[in-house]
């Protein structure tokens, strides 16, 4: 905790963005950095509530309470200390976490949290900026060689905490650069890569082999990795978007999202698209289908390249504008939230399905027919009306891993959902030597879950490997 009457001496001042019409004309980061002394001063917010319902809210297990009280006395680098416990990277959480330990707050019962993620970003970025986050002492190693599938989150944490105690491991990326979906989709304006590439060279320091465009299960099949290595992770992703398969499917310009965020993150970093047809929003009236985190990138990348206008629609209802605490807290509450792409520009509708897309007579889509509908998503009669469009971006999440390729060459058995099925204790695949971690075993979800996951798949790993581990769960 921090100071005993913090919370009813000082009110939740959270970070600032620079102003939209500013931050629209680059990708950089736009949350402004508060001073040391605003920092500490909400940190003194947080209060002796007895039992801390963010630690339930915080997948990875962060000690909250005891480094908001370490930053609000000053101990920023015992805090650093703390924080990295429990998290390999707070500096990417600290920046695009929704931090559900804020929700699950005992002061947001009265729409105050503490400004939890914001004190974790301060603590990670002043670790780095004093020299206090630097490469782990290398370890007497172990003899045993770990192959990790997949460089996002998950996989990342995993090779971290094994290179950590002596394992040889090795990370296969199929992209030019390793980050996963922290690297090619988040956009920039959101996650500047410059983070994830420090965190790679601090990796390879402590002894992380990556391996870039390698893509195994297409140009490196899972049979020669085992007879190389004493166990493979498969780290992934859940990559499948979900689809829209309605009449006009086929036009030119309708796009999923995952084909238009990645090609502008490579311009950013100056990494050629390749062969593929580039997707620009410039002049465009742009449609965005899917109202989560997805959607709003969507939305913040296509105002950025210039879009004439951005319109997103969402099959679900319009969430209320306030949850009702005694029946969501400490849980995370479906509400209406804004994010700061939205706010950037974009017009939001809600209960919207579409119905078939239009084209113009060389192919290229022109206009959405949609419909509204009502709680159970059936049409309701007589509401039918047209959104016209130049791009459509689906953006409505995602459903599986991508089975073509490592998947279904190996033959790994799956789970109800389409995901590979492991559990999440020991992280063991149906084939012996192979484990699963992240999005890839347990769907689509959060940076900090995969974390958690990976994590844990190291810990499971170790002790498969060595029979018994110190590494934490």
């Amino acid at each position: 905790m921090g100071k005993i009457t913090g919370f009813l001496e000082i009110e939740r001042e959270d970070r600032e963005y620079s102003p939209i019409v500013e931050r629209v004309r680059h990708y950089r980061e736009f949350v402004l950095t508060p001073p040391e002394e605003a920092i500490r001063e909400q940190a003194a917010r947080c209060m002796d509530c007895g039992i801390p319902f963010c630690h339930r809210g915080c997948p990875v297990n962060n000690q909250i309470p005891d480094w908001n009280d370490l930053t609000y006395c000053g101990e920023w680098q015992e805090a650093a200390r703390n924080l990295y416990s429990t998290n390999n990277f707070p500096d990417i959480t600290g920046r695009i976490c929704p931090a559900p330990c804020e929700a699950s707050c005992t002061l947001n019962i009265e729409d105050a949290p503490v400004t939890i993620k914001s004190i974790e970003c301060a603590i990670a970025d002043r670790a780095f900026a004093e020299g206090w986050t630097v490469p782990e002492p290398l370890v007497p190693m172990t003899g045993k060689r770990v192959a990790i599938v997949g460089s996002g989150p998950s996989g990342l944490a995993a090779a971290q905490q094994l290179a950590r105690v002596g394992h040889d491991v090795h990370v296969y990326e199929k992209n030019a650069q390793p980050g996963g979906l922290l690297r090619y989709g988040i956009p920039d304006f959101k996650l500047e890569k410059h983070i994830i590439e420090r965190r790679a060279e601090q990796m390879r320091a402590e002894g992380v082999t990556f391996h870039c465009n390698v893509h195994v299960g297409v140009t490196l099949s899972l049979d020669d990795l085992e007879n190389e290595f004493d166990a493979i992770l498969l780290c992934g992703g859940a990559e499948k978007p979900r689809d829209l398969p309605v009449p006009g499917r086929e036009l030119k310009g309708v796009e999923q999202a995952m084909s238009f965020l990645p090609q502008q993150n490579r311009r950013v970093s100056g990494e050629p698209l390749g062969d593929v047809a580039p997707i620009l929003a410039e002049g465009k009236r742009v449609v965005v289908i899917g109202g989560g985190d997805t959607g709003s990138d969507c939305i913040g990348t296509s105002i950025r390249q210039g879009a004439a206008s951005v319109v997103q629609i969402e099959i679900m209802p319009k969430p209320p504008e306030k949850e009702d605490k005694a029946l969501s807290w400490p849980h995370w509450p479906l509400k209406l939230r804004t994010s700061s792409s939205q706010a950037e520009g974009a017009h939001r509708d809600f209960s919207v399905m579409t119905t078939h897309f239009e084209g113009d007579g060389n192919g290229q889509v022109k206009a959405l027919h949609c419909v509204r509908v009502d709680a159970k998503f059936k049409p309701i009669e007589g509401t039918e009306f047209t959104i016209e469009a130049d791009l459509v971006l689906l953006a409505m999440g995602f459903v599986s891993p991508v089975h073509e390729g490592i998947v279904s060459s190996a033959g790994l058995e799956l789970d109800g959902r389409g995901n590979v099925k492991a559990d999440d204790s020991e992280y063991r695949t149906s084939r012996a030597k192979v484990f699963a971690a992240g999005d890839m075993r347990r769907g689509q979800s959060l940076v900090v879950w995969a974390i958690r996951e990976g994590r844990q798949a190291a810990h499971a790993i170790d002790k498969a490997l060595m029979g018994r581990t110190d590494l934490p769960r």
